[in-house]
């Protein structure tokens, strides 16, 4: 059995920390979801979207769709797309950070690639969201959904796949290397 005990202590790390954090964030939802209300970090990541299109040149901004728990994202005029609870990535980042927890090295090491993370998490997503609202509303509507469905999707799980090899390749092996010394 001590020879399962990595495993087991990994498993427990992922586990714990996933059921942990998806409890939290569905305490969360709760407040907002069943009154047909835009939670706050799903009306931050469409500000931020409208926000970014602003910076290329479009005019664009985010709104509040009234009795409906999502926000809609209006571009050059018209509603390119809506942002609703899965375009947030808080359930992508549950994943990653359950993940480097699992791989726990220690205190400060953890927090700040957890942290650089999710930064480059909230970046990939706010680009995710600003390609898809150009494709919905100007070139290749009818890639839409295959991008929307698939081809964003990749990129934002690999996105966690590329962190999670960083994380193990430069920082837990060297932690392990360093205390078997």
């Amino acid at each position: 059995m001590k020879e399962f005990k990595p495993l087991i202590l990994f498993l427990a790390r992922f586990l714990g920390t996933y059921i942990v954090l998806s409890l939290l964030y569905k305490l969360y939802l709760d407040q907002y979801l069943p009154f047909k209300n835009p939670d706050p970090i799903t009306k931050f990541t469409s500000d931020a979207s409208a926000y970014f299109l602003n910076l290329f040149g479009h005019v664009s901004y985010s709104n509040i769709a009234i009795h409906r728990p999502w926000m809609r994202l209006v571009l050059d005029g018209q509603v390119a797309s809506i942002v609703n609870e899965g375009c947030n990535a808080i359930s992508v980042v549950i994943i990653f950070v359950s993940f480097i927890i699992a791989f726990y090295t220690n205190l400060k090491q953890t927090l700040l690639f957890i942290l650089g993370g999710l930064v480059t998490l909230f970046v990939m997503n706010i680009s995710r969201i600003i390609m898809l609202n150009y494709i919905f509303r100007y070139h290749y509507e009818e890639y839409g959904k295959i991008a929307h469905d698939y081809l964003f999707p990749a990129i934002i799980y690999g996105t966690i796949v590329i962190l999670w090899i960083i994380w193990v390749r430069f920082f837990v092996t060297k932690q392990i290397k360093k205390n078997a010394k």
